[in-house]
């Protein structure tokens, strides 16, 4: 029997027809005489020939529709159209992408890099996050920072640290030199605002400074933050409407009257972080003076090192859901550096963005310029296909149901007016920077099937809330059709 012919299958990859001869031993042995046998192999063949092509066809059925779909909802808008725009989806069950367009360039992802942090704080950082490592000594109590931002921050009303700490007496702070307050790329002129909050080894009130106006009066937390206040407006009580500044290189912080008409009576600043500073801050706090302790070769420690004692701070998901609904900052970046503490044993968003990417993610499609934990800087770039993959491994690892509970659905969060009709159906991160719009996460059709789906749109003129609008008419036209 000739073995070069009739002996051919086709294969359907990433929409290619791929045509290649069968082994001997894969295929029933034919015997001339055997008609019915013969009969029932071209039988077996057929079908699955056709089966084959039914498929091929259905998947670039499916691929032509939903460019169709892609370029009247967003390439011919004027807006969104004015930039460029990456788009993958893709269908895990099967491990097929239904569809590409510039996927495997790179864009600037905003905050969609929060989805690598959140991957890096699941990896590394448990069920609870490591509030406090110590030792107790005959001089007595080494504390050891991790990076936790949820000390003293009002969000989070257990304080089991603080209440440790409160206890204790003759406190000794064991720096890590941490001076990294910046990430690479940050807009210097943001410092004032409150969504680009420093980072530090020890955070305290989540690095800023709260100031209430009440009855007239301003106070301020830390209480130990110099605030210099405009005089002469005493008698406007509570219709006066600050604008507070730091100054860049303290924690001078002066206000000025814009207004005699309030629309807020809580203003938040970021604080100037470094360690000197937290020893200052935990002593006011604490009401003892603590005392600081350089992290010499001598005095150094490993995590893991029996002397050592921890105490467990907050369960992580309490930290996770609020980072990712409300794209925390400041809750991203310290994840990132927890999980270099806890995998490295010291605090550096370069090593464990650099570890991560040699090791858990090495089989990342497009290898990212990955800068900072929050994507706040405009030095990162990853394309869409990336986002598909870190959102399928996190199912993969961690599950979907954990993940629901983690990422807002259409009503919360950064979803709060979008997606209202398709709650509980879809599950993402949104990402914004000027000029920049991004959407990557999970959908579930009313067909039933679950797709992951990643839309960067960058460098368009116009408005922001219209490229949003057109990206949610595109997934949810998705939603309805497949």
């Amino acid at each position: 029997m000739d073995q070069n012919k009739n002996n051919t299958s086709i294969n359907f990859h990433g929409g290619i027809v791929v045509s290649q001869s069968f082994h001997p031993h894969t295929c029933v042995h034919l015997q001339p005489t055997d008609a019915s046998v013969h009969t029932h192999c071209k039988s077996f063949f057929h079908l699955i020939f056709f089966a084959g092509i039914s498929l091929f066809l259905f998947s670039c059925s499916v691929t032509k529709q939903i460019n169709k779909q892609a370029t009247t909802i967003l390439f011919n808008d004027t807006i969104v159209g004015s930039g460029f725009t990456g788009i993958s989806i893709y269908e895990p069950s099967t491990g097929k992408y239904w569809y590409n367009h510039d996927a495997t360039k790179n864009f600037v992802p905003a905050s969609n890099v929060k989805l690598f942090s959140l991957y890096a704080g699941l990896k590394y950082l448990g069920d609870s996050l490591t509030g406090l490592r110590y030792q107790q000594t005959d001089s007595g109590l080494i504390i050891y920072p991790t990076g936790d931002p949820s000390f003293l921050h009002p969000d989070f009303k257990q304080q089991p640290v603080f209440d440790f700490l409160k206890k204790s007496n003759n406190i000794m702070y064991c720096t890590q030199y941490f001076t990294e307050s910046l990430g690479a790329g940050w807009a210097w002129d943001d410092y004032n605002n409150s969504y680009m909050v420093q980072r530090s080894e020890f955070p305290i009130y989540g690095n800023l400074a709260r100031i209430s106006l009440v009855n007239g009066k301003l106070s301020i937390i830390p209480k130990k933050i110099p605030l210099e206040i405009q005089k002469g407006f005493e008698k406007y009580g509570d219709s006066i409407e600050y604008s507070f500044f730091r100054k860049w290189d303290s924690n001078e912080i002066y206000s000025s009257i814009v207004s005699l008409h309030p629309t807020k009576n809580i203003y938040e600043i970021p604080l100037e972080t470094n360690y000197n500073e937290s020893t200052v801050f935990l002593s006011d706090t604490l009401q003892m003076n603590i005392s600081l302790k350089g992290n010499l070769a001598s005095d150094s420690i490993a995590n893991n090192d029996n002397r050592l004692q921890l105490i467990h701070s907050q369960p992580a998901d309490s930290l996770f859901a609020p980072m990712m609904h409300n794209s925390d900052n400041f809750f991203a970046e310290q994840t990132l550096l927890m999980a270099s503490n806890e995998h490295l044993g010291y605090m550096s968003d370069d090593a464990i963005i650099n570890t991560l990417l040699k090791t858990d993610l090495k089989d990342i499609p497009q290898q990212p310029k990955w800068v900072d934990g929050s994507g706040l800087s405009r030095y990162n770039l990853f394309s869409p296909q990336a986002m598909v993959y870190i959102l399928d491994k996190m199912q993969t690892e961690f599950g979907i149901s954990r993940l629901k509970t983690i990422l807002p659905t259409g009503g919360t969060g950064t979803l709060k007016r979008y997606y209202l009709k398709d709650a509980g159906y879809i599950f993402a991160k949104t990402g914004s920077l000027s000029n920049v719009i991004a959407l990557s996460g999970f959908l579930f059709t009313k067909k039933g099937k679950q797709i992951i789906f990643s839309v960067l749109v960058n460098n368009f003129q116009g408005s922001a809330t219209r490229v949003r609008r057109a990206v949610e008419e595109y997934i949810e036209g998705i939603r309805e059709k497949y």
